[in-house]
């Protein structure tokens, strides 16, 4: 496995795997993986020659930067987990090679990134667009591969991609969960034992939402969810939707045969979680 810092070091191997005909697989990460990163590099490798990963902690999409700061860094523990997970290289560039100058642009993104999670990280999604664009325009990935975990990231970066026309297929791929449904993330590792033993509530109770719009209208639930997580010790729900899983609006009334999506943010102690659900009414 390689370990490349260097935009040059990258685009030299790029280019040289390229002109062997081989398909470049790609998965952009900020580190402290765990084995829901894994699942995307297994899944890249199901459809691609070369698997590249690249870790960097994007500075641009935190809106506080005491979650920047706290963001878990585990370097050794990601080596020691791509290189047996077989990842062929690893992209670790510092914030300079990434960002040679600062950004002065922004996306057409439209009201996608004033919504949900949006609404509540102003500029979260200019971040992830310029270092998903910044870092697409240095792999040169054929196919690139995201958790629905981040459902609306997904939906961010396929719009990014529409607008600068990169010929990239972005494959989105299943949420991986704990024992307890919780889903993983690196940030789980912020959680103390006491509150790591609450989390799993979250998923639990989204779980629960499709039958309980069966007996409750829209607001209802939406105060059921609240109320059974807001009730678990260290848990504070910072915002619950249910929404067009195409458009993110919210629902306000539920027809039969029309998908649902639920998205959820949720702080345990100063540990913030997101997670989401889809079905069918």
């Amino acid at each position: 496995m390689k370990v490349l810092k260097t935009v040059e070091s990258v685009r030299l191997f790029v280019q040289k795997n390229k002109a062997e005909g081989k398909v470049l697989g790609f998965v952009p990460t900020m580190g402290a993986l765990h084995d829901g990163h894994i699942s995307l590099l297994k899944a890249g490798m199901k459809d691609c020659d070369v698997l590249i990963v690249s870790i960097f902690v994007n500075p641009l999409q935190f809106n506080d930067l005491n979650d920047l700061n706290l963001y878990p860094r585990t370097p050794e523990k990601d080596m020691e987990m791509l290189e047996d997970a077989g990842c062929d290289m690893v992209f670790m560039p510092a914030a300079d090679e990434i960002y040679p100058d600062k950004p002065n642009f922004t996306y057409a993104l439209g009201d996608l990134e004033y919504k949900l999670e949006g609404k509540f990280r102003p500029g979260h999604f200019q971040g992830v667009a310029h270092v998903v664009d910044r870092l697409f325009s240095i792999v040169t990935p054929d196919k690139a591969y995201f958790g629905v975990k981040d459902y609306q990231q997904v939906l961010i970066i396929k719009k990014m991609v529409s607008l600068t026309h990169a010929k990239v297929e972005i494959i989105p791929c299943a949420t991986l969960r704990e024992f307890d449904g919780l889903a993983m993330s690196s940030r789980n590792a912020r959680l103390t034992p006491e509150q790591r033993a609450g989390a799993g509530v979250i998923y639990q109770t989204l779980s629960q939402v499709p039958e309980m719009a069966k007996k409750m209208d829209v607001k209802n639930v939406k105060d059921w969810v609240e109320d059974r997580i807001n009730n678990t010790p260290f848990m504070q729900v910072e915002y619950f939707e249910m929404a067009d899983p195409e458009t993110l609006d919210t629902l306000f009334h539920l027809a039969n045969g029309k998908s649902v999506g639920l998205f959820v943010a949720v702080f345990c102690g100063k540990v913030r979680l997101i997670d989401n659900l889809f079905f069918v009414f």
